[in-house]
């Protein structure tokens, strides 16, 4: 073959080594089964699915013939090229069968990295969580399924995933609500730095606000954070939770008001009594202590009912409905001063820190960037490795972008590998 024949070395398109990426990779320190076939190194299949993220391949099909034609891929994350690459199955099961707390250590391990290499400080964490809509008829409104969203009735292509719910807003103040199956990412993250912390992942019937509490204080124990702040949406407005950031966390809880918790007065205060709907003095049953809560509250009730008020009146003035379902009104007046005292919503201050509770929408945006909404197998185990993997994926292209010292492309998921990791690129040790 003539030299003219072939391209010329500068036209060719520069290599992108993954190996710089993987080198900041923990190692999973697996023992592979001794039964069966000869196992692929657990670390190779890791990065191949890390590969996978990256290249935001879709499927494991598509995973597995990118690496049966490309041999640079197979010696970049740790493969054999004299061997089969692994199959669908091997991925599958590595998915499936891996312990998920042996890929949660990586996390962990890549996170106290940053930390030390102070990438991000932990200052200041804002909590919210993202819905994963697993792969079943239920979801698909173009199937027909009886009792689509009978949460009795689990789904048979994922018998793991539980019945959720979705709200978003198609028009301003026009709130629409969707049921799903499938299961939810719950997540704090670092809002300066845009990078996650904690996650966790669980079936869409646990509600975000169990999962509040243990991730703060999962996140304050591993890492040793001096946390200033802790945000979120009004869905986090309970006092556990806000009790949880003042008093054991010692931080300012930037959350706003939940406007269910505001309840209407239904009574009248004229002295030291209490006046129903019908302007009559309400009956004092004395004070009542929520057990769970610890609250304290007086409590009234209907006159008519309880008090004197039967003498002169055989139904409600008032004709209020509760007079013949439950024995008229009930109010209950607190005497527990609320810790919400403590947060002054309307000042300058707590607007400003409340505006950094949308980095963590630019968090889910890189995750869900790198597929971690489309699992490619079903099952809790699954899609919990699932979800860590695209995390690990964020968390390393951070690392590995401070090593290099690109420190401005930490949050570069997508554009980071192929645009600086390339032959071109500079490479700093």
């Amino acid at each position: 073959m003539k030299q003219c024949d072939l391209l010329p070395a500068e036209t060719l398109p520069s290599r992108v080594h993954y190996d710089f990426l993987f080198e900041h990779l923990p190692s999973l320190f697996l023992q592979g089964n001794k039964r069966g076939r000869p196992p692929f190194p657990h670390d190779a299949l890791l990065r191949a699915l890390i590969y996978k993220a990256l290249r935001r391949l879709k499927t494991l099909t598509d995973l597995a013939f990118e690496l049966q034609n490309n041999p640079t891929i197979c010696h970049a994350v740790g493969l054999n090229l004299y061997e089969t690459p692994p199959s669908i199955e091997r991925f599958s099961y590595f998915l499936r069968e891996t312990p998920h707390p042996v890929l949660q250590t990586v996390r962990i391990q890549l996170v106290q990295a940053l930390l030390k290499e102070k990438v991000i400080s932990g200052k200041h964490l804002v909590m919210d969580s993202c819905a994963l809509l697993a792969k079943v008829r239920e979801n698909n409104l173009k199937s027909s399924v009886s009792n689509r969203f009978d949460k009795t009735k689990r789904p048979k292509g994922d018998p793991d995933a539980r019945l959720g719910i979705l709200t978003h807003f198609p028009h301003p103040f026009q709130k629409e609500i969707r049921y799903f199956w499938g299961y939810r990412n719950h997540i704090v993250t670092d809002a300066e730095e845009e990078l996650p912390l904690w996650e966790v992942t669980h079936p869409a019937n646990i509600s975000e606000i169990h999962q509040a509490i243990p991730m703060l204080q999962r996140t304050k124990e591993i890492f040793s954070l001096m946390i200033d702040t802790v945000s979120g949406d009004a869905l986090y407005d309970t006092e556990n939770i806000l009790r949880f950031i003042i008093r054991d966390l010692k931080a300012q809880a930037v959350i706003p008001q939940n406007p269910r918790n505001n309840q209407t007065t239904s009574y009248v205060l004229k002295g030291n009594d209490v006046y129903c709907q019908a302007d009559l003095p309400m009956y004092r049953k004395g004070k009542m202590t929520v057990k769970k809560t610890a609250v304290t509250y007086l409590q009234y009730a209907c006159p008519i009912h309880f008090g004197k008020e039967r003498q002169r009146h055989l139904i409600c003035p008032a004709v209020h409905p509760k007079f013949i379902t439950q024995k008229g009104c009930n109010v209950l007046i607190r005497l527990t001063p609320s810790i919400r005292q403590h947060i002054n919503y309307g000042s300058e201050a707590f607007k400003e820190l409340y505006k950094k509770r949308t980095s963590v929408e630019r968090v889910f945006s890189r995750l869900l960037s790198i597929a971690m909404q489309d699992s490619p197998v079903i099952g809790i185990n699954a899609t919990k490795n699932y979800c860590t993997i695209a995390h690990i994926t964020v968390l390393l292209v951070a690392l590995a972008a401070k090593r290099l010292g690109h420190q401005d492309k930490i949050r570069f998921v997508r554009s980071f590998v192929p645009n600086f990791l390339s032959e071109t690129g500079k490479r700093i040790s």
